[in-house]
């Protein structure tokens, strides 16, 4: 039979609830592994959850076929309820689902946490520029009408009014007013480049709530008819911590609350690490702790609080893990292609400084800029993400001009207003020599006729990963028993064309002093590199 939460799930639930809510973007691959982990913690329980409120509809369906005239209209009113509950929590279970989906198109495993990282799939599916898609809107209309029925059934009954209060609280949908004074749209906040694992495990934190709410509004309809265990001996404990992670020489601060969160609860005697907290710590309802951070990585904080209940002293443990992160004083800049950076090209960049949103961070280099393009499979596509930047050199800044080197700066502000600066150096490489080619083919063997109608080209090479073409100006064509034939342009002269007629079988051809210029680019380009075939 459901009823309220257990204590124990409802206590994960809420722990949950105050470390997203305190999520800073760009979290380092250590925090989004921590993610991966929460949302596991969050889809067991849902699991539970569902299963528990499954055994009440089924428990419930058993006395309204025994005692219809006494559970028939409550049958009937918990099936509303789980219609509702069960509509909404499936759309989430899509969205999630769809999430999944485009990491494992790129190759990405679900359970690889840190790689899930990317911040585009909620922003692409729910925004277009700073107005809802019709998907975002739909996730707005779908949390708006769960919302709204469950209000409606609730304010039926006064013993359910608290329930209709948390529902509007917990599944508000209205602006958010944010500490610079400026409100935010629900799904700005809470979605808009937000990193794919920390987007699944908001969603899974959704689901557990609505179950939590769905079980807790037919438990207190079926009171006095159907019950469950309330005892202190089925609470658990709940570390929250006053942020999801701390940096190395900071006190650990938060607080313990129980997963019945009675402000009518004080504790008789709380032990955390060994050590009894003081009676200014035990609150009602909470418990207020502060210690050291310790060491960088995850950490443990271990305990029980003591209540005395007709005589009987009960313990409940307090079992809790919170990381210690560096703090972060270096950025992450990598070139997408390589060690380098050319000229000639637009090279693009991958920047992000961990524990920093994209919004508090800027890069100062000539030549970068926001935004970056990529050719995938063939195809030209630009990229506007938060980490996504790109230096142009096209046409060498002035700055950069004779320098074999270029320092990319970057600069961010941490959540303590603090600024910290991160300078990563790259050498500035010519282009490479390009290979000469027939139709960018290398054949060994060549006929007359295939030569005649050929055109001289070059390329950069398949180890050369940039998009830049390239045009040949001017050639020499060498023919073995028939001299050397100077070329304007990419094609055969009439003379050279002669020559091959005239040329015997097997004779070597020579194709050199190939004279070549980038399209879309100032940089000059050597000559490319000498091309011989075989006349069949």
């Amino acid at each position: 039979m459901a009823g309220k939460e257990s204590p124990r799930q409802k206590m994960i639930n809420m722990m949950y609830l105050i470390f997203i809510a305190m999520l800073a973007l760009n979290l380092s691959k250590q925090i989004l592994q921590s993610f991966g982990t929460m949302n596991e913690e969050l889809t067991d329980t849902n699991i539970e959850l569902v299963e528990r409120n499954n055994q009440f509809m089924q428990g419930l369906e058993e006395k309204a076929q025994e005692q219809a005239a006494k559970y028939q209209d409550l049958k009937l009113k918990a099936d509303s309820i789980r219609e509702v509950s069960t509509g909404f929590y499936n759309y989430l279970e899509s969205i999630k689902e769809g999430a999944y989906l485009s990491a494992e198109s790129k190759g990405i495993e679900r359970n690889n946490y840190s790689k899930l990282d990317n911040t585009a799939f909620y922003t692409e599916r729910f925004f277009d520029g700073e107005e809802l898609k019709p998907e975002g809107q739909e996730f707005i209309d779908q949390m708006d009408n769960f919302r709204n029925s469950f209000i409606q059934i609730a304010s039926t009954d006064p013993k359910l009014v608290s329930i209709a209060e948390e529902v509007n609280s917990k599944f508000d949908t209205g602006d958010i007013d944010l500490e610079d004074g400026k409100p935010r749209r629900y799904l700005d906040y809470h979605y808009k480049e937000m990193p794919l694992i920390v987007g699944i495990t908001k969603l899974s934190l959704l689901q557990s709530t609505l179950q939590n709410i769905e079980a807790q509004l037919l438990s207190t309809m079926l009171e006095g008819k159907l019950k469950i265990e309330a005892s202190l001996t089925n609470f658990d404990a709940i570390v929250i911590p006053d942020k999801n992670a701390f940096f190395a020489g900071e006190n650990f601060t938060g607080r313990i609350i129980l997963g019945k969160n009675d402000k009518t609860l004080k504790a008789d005697k709380v032990i955390i690490n060994g050590l009894e907290l003081d009676e200014e710590s035990m609150q009602e309802g909470q418990t207020l702790i502060k210690f050291p951070a310790g060491r960088i990585g995850e950490n443990e904080i271990e305990g029980e609080f003591q209540f005395v209940e007709e005589g009987e002293v009960i313990t409940i443990p307090v079992n809790s893990k919170y990381a210690v992160v560096p703090k972060p004083n270096n950025a992450t800049i990598s070139a997408d292609k390589m060690n380098v950076v050319y000229r000639g090209v637009s090279n693009p960049f991958t920047i992000s400084f961990a524990g920093i949103s994209a919004n508090k961070i800027s890069a100062n280099t000539p030549g970068l800029k926001k935004g970056k393009t990529i050719f995938d499979k063939g195809r030209k596509k630009t990229l506007n993400g938060p980490s996504d930047y790109e230096l142009d050199l096209t046409k060498l800044p002035a700055e950069l001009r004779g320098k074999t080197r270029v320092d990319i700066v970057v600069s961010g502000e941490l959540p303590s207003g603090e600024r910290v600066v991160s300078k990563v150096p790259f050498r500035i490489k010519p282009l490479p020599t390009p290979f000469g080619s027939l139709d960018k083919r290398n054949p060994e063997t060549v006929t007359k006729a295939e030569l005649k109608n050929s055109v001289v080209t070059a390329t950069f090479g398949a180890d050369f990963d940039f998009d830049l073409p390239l045009r040949v100006q001017s050639f020499k064509i060498t023919i073995e028993g028939e001299g050397s034939f100077q070329c304007d342009g990419s094609e055969l002269s009439g003379p050279a064309k002669r020559a091959i007629e005239r040329a015997r079988r097997n004779s070597l051809v020579r194709v050199s002093d190939i004279r070549t210029r980038a399209i879309g680019s100032t940089t000059e380009v050597s000559n490319a590199l000498p091309a011989s075939f075989t006349l069949m």
